[in-house]
């Protein structure tokens, strides 16, 4: 008899654990709710917050160097004191048509769902909002979710920031190698001078590199990397009316 009560209490720890749960959650839901519709605003209120020039917030990877105890460069610089070199050549590598959407581009965004749905390997389609957005408030990796959370970040963004204030938003805040934040600390860790003073080629050089920064080494680039940088850097000596968004 004992060992038959022993087995049937053993087969029944799972239903008592599934019970508790439940009652966790209706005695819960509510606050349950209110932490998640919190969570969900967070963004959104910091979005405005971060609107103010003098605000210099770090990324969730910056972050998460920060909960590892791995440290991290990154050294802020104002919007006038990057080249002028740089923010062309990261425009016409990562967004060309960022002066002229409102923090998605759809077109590119149609294509990319037209390709999904028909079976096909899917090209990027992030913008510099998309971007900045997921590097301050979310997580790196492909996920329909990341992506469902990204889009309405971006387009909160765009509204709040000038273009001007985005733009220097991701230069302070992108990743240049393992460690590496931002425009400032990337010119200095690849090409040994500040980023105001980037050529060029060094700017068309870091900005190739910037969708995969641990594997693409703007300082040391193998020959793929220097003929990418060689396209960028035309496109961006041509760029004229493609950056008006930032004059001023």
């Amino acid at each position: 008899m004992d060992i038959v009560s022993e087995e049937r209490n053993g087969e029944d720890a799972p239903e008592r654990r599934g019970s508790a749960v439940m009652r966790f959650l209706r005695k819960r839901w509510r606050q349950l709710l209110i932490a998640l519709a919190i969570l969900v605003a967070l963004p959104y209120i910091l979005i405005i917050l971060y609107a103010p020039s003098f605000v210099h917030p770090i990324s969730t990877l910056m972050l998460r160097d920060l909960v590892l105890l791995r440290g991290y460069d990154r050294q802020w610089v104002s919007f006038d004191e990057i080249s002028p070199n740089l923010v062309r050549s990261v425009m016409m590598s990562e967004d060309g048509q960022f002066c002229m959407h409102g923090g998605v581009d759809w077109v590119q965004m149609r294509g990319v769902i037209d390709d999904a749905l028909e079976g096909e390997s899917t090209r990027g389609a992030s913008t510099i909002p998309m971007q900045t957005a997921k590097n301050l408030f979310l997580w790196n990796g492909r996920s329909f979710v990341r992506k469902g959370l990204e889009l309405p970040l971006a387009m909160a963004a765009d509204f709040v920031w000038s273009k001007r204030r985005t733009m220097e938003l991701y230069l302070n805040i992108a990743e240049w190698a393992p460690g590496v934040y931002g425009a400032e600390a990337a010119a200095q860790h690849h090409f040994g001078v500040s980023a105001a003073k980037l050529t060029r080629r060094q700017a068309a050089l870091l900005a190739v590199s910037l969708p995969n920064p641990r594997e693409r080494n703007a300082g040391k680039p193998g020959r793929g990397l220097r003929r990418l940088a060689g396209v960028i850097e035309g496109r961006a000596s041509r760029s004229g009316d493609y950056i008006k968004c930032l004059d001023g």
